[in-house]
């Protein structure tokens, strides 16, 4: 099985207080290619790559994960963030992020494309989201796919014109994940699980809440199942999302949308379980470095 993940490269510049800065290769779409990468899975991303030291620095992180990169132009540099971190390794972002991606055929992946991913910035900036959403489009009717927000609020413009953009990315999703900071922001005030019954109707099988250390959701038109978080001394937060996405589409890998509207209570348990177990791994240790299938096994093993 064949995935294809389209979104955003970042350098995460990581800033601590006392220390020195550290780049790290980030964005949410590129975590989440190197995650399923790390999990064996054949993966292409296709994004945005400046030749640059960090570009350069992003481009061998992927390939020694295996992720295959395919470039829909090329930017004036290489998308960054500041991540500056609390006492308690909780992030904060500040960003300098351009999205042009150009329109094109599909990249050549190593299979038939039957999961694809958006999210993040890609699929709701100017003018490339454009792109994404069209690409997405034409590979749907043979392809499953799943979307993150990823909201950045710094990034996203009037709150209502947000929301129009990311409903429109969750109405082409099988699957949606979302942090209870994403939905808080979109939608104020705003139970998570009254937020996923309503995307629900526009046309995903599955929403999947993640709460940090409360663990995870996973709301379907049948079923609202949750999950805890396993204890862990965190390090920092960056990426810990991504490793949740990259575990659950791995897990899933496979199932047509027949498949996913067909997952009961157990199955979604056990989901959320596995994802949290990867997620896990990722903050305790420093960036986004989600497991490869020997850690994640010995971390649910662990329990």
């Amino acid at each position: 099985m064949s995935f294809l993940v389209i979104g955003e490269c970042v350098a995460d510049i990581v800033r601590e207080p006392g220390a020195a800065d550290v780049v790290h290769p980030g964005g949410s779409p590129a975590n989440v290619a190197y995650g399923l990468a790390r999990l064996g899975r054949e993966t292409t991303l296709l994004t945005q790559l400046a030749d640059d030291p960090s570009g350069r620095l992003i481009a061998a992180h992927l390939a020694g994960a295996g992720v295959r990169v395919a470039v829909g132009g090329v930017p004036a540099r290489t998308p960054s963030a500041v991540v500056s971190l609390d006492a308690r390794g909780r992030a904060a972002y500040a960003f300098d992020i351009a999205w042009t991606l150009t329109a094109g055929e599909p990249p050549a992946t190593p299979g038939p494309v039957r999961h694809v991913h958006l999210g993040s910035v890609a699929a709701v900036t100017a003018p490339g989201a454009a792109t994404v959403l069209a690409l997405t489009g034409r590979l749907r009717p043979a392809a499953t796919v799943s979307y993150d927000p990823n909201v950045r609020p710094a990034l996203m413009g009037d709150r209502a014109e947000a929301v129009a953009r990311v409903e429109r990315c969750v109405a082409l999703a099988d699957l949606v994940k979302a942090s209870d900071e994403d939905l808080a922001w979109l939608h104020p005030g705003e139970p998570p699980e009254e937020v996923a019954a309503r995307w629900l109707a526009l046309g995903p099988a599955v929403v999947l809440v993640t709460r940090g250390g409360d663990g995870s959701l996973a709301v379907t038109r049948e079923h609202t199942v949750a999950a805890g978080a396993p204890p862990v001394a965190v390090v920092d937060t960056v990426g810990a999302g991504d490793s949740f996405m990259s575990a659950v589409l791995d897990a899933l890998a496979g199932r047509d949308r027949a498949g996913l509207a067909a997952l009961g209570p157990a199955a979604l348990a056990a989901l959320l379980v596995r994802a949290g177990a990867a997620a896990s791994v990722t903050v305790a240790r420093s960036g986004a470095r989600p497991p490869d299938r020997a850690e994640l096994e010995a971390a649910l093993a662990a329990g």
